[in-house]
């Protein structure tokens, strides 16, 4: 067992909305999409995954296959009471969310994804590597590193960057789980994003039984943090279209 930092946001009668965070990032990777849900009626359930933020470290992540991250996910739904969610993933979170969709389609409402990956771009190493440049060279970049994950920045970086390097992960492929997720699901890319090229989440939408695709010009990865007054507009449109029923 393990101890995993979680924080609700908004009216308790809200449909829930549950945020899974990027690979190097925590809940507080939110604080754009947080206030836009809780002001359009959401209940937002923001946490750190296993090993991020203020949960408890992990000695190791099972990246990219995810298997103890949708564990947790599911308990943690079983703790706070939670039936049925929608859920919003970014990169990492977003294929956390596609593998928690898969295997438990009646838990899932509707589904965001934003930059997920289900197999290894050709991009995705050189993009590591650029970034690993930075983490080396920024000292900026390390103390943002610390502040986010309690002062365990270095160990969270040394952690995400290894899980993508293990032997057989450039054999993986998660594009055969797609078919197994009923939720209706809004698949967001930027199309300069530094891990995969836009046919990325081409390939995902169309894998999909019920997605629809958003690609947003000249977004980076980072699409939620950097470029809200874009993805805030697209996900709010859709959880209201989609969740709510509202066709204004």
């Amino acid at each position: 067992m393990h101890r995993l930092a979680y924080t609700f946001f908004g009216p308790p009668a809200g449909v829930p909305v549950v945020l899974l965070h990027h690979g190097l990032g925590s809940s507080a990777a939110w604080q754009a999409q947080i206030p836009a849900l809780t002001q359009a009626g959401f209940r937002v359930l923001a946490y750190d995954r296993w090993g991020y933020g203020a949960s408890e470290p992990r000695p190791q992540l099972h990246t990219p296959w995810f298997e103890p991250d949708v564990a947790d996910l599911a308990a943690l739904l079983d703790a706070v009471g939670l039936g049925q969610v929608v859920l919003v993933g970014h990169s990492d979170g977003g294929t956390i969310a596609l593998y928690f969709a898969a295997r438990y389609p009646g838990r899932v409402q509707a589904l965001v994804t934003v930059a997920a990956h289900v197999y290894v771009d050709p991009t995705m190493h050189p993009g590591m590597e650029a970034l690993r440049q930075v983490y080396e060279t920024s000292e900026a970049f390390r103390q943002a590193l610390d502040r986010t994950h309690q002062g365990r920045g270095s160990e969270v970086f040394e952690m995400w960057y290894a899980a993508w390097h293990r032997p057989g992960v450039l054999d993986w492929d998660a594009r055969p789980l797609l078919r197994y997720v009923k939720a209706p699901t809004l698949v967001v890319q930027g199309t300069a994003d530094e891990y995969a090229p836009p046919e990325h989440a081409q390939v995902i939408a169309a894998a999909l039984p019920n997605a629809r695709l958003a690609l947003v010009p000249d977004a980076s990865h980072m699409l939620p943090q950097k470029h809200p007054d874009a993805f805030n507009p697209l996900l709010l449109a859709y959880l209201k279209t989609v969740v709510l029923g509202d066709t204004a």
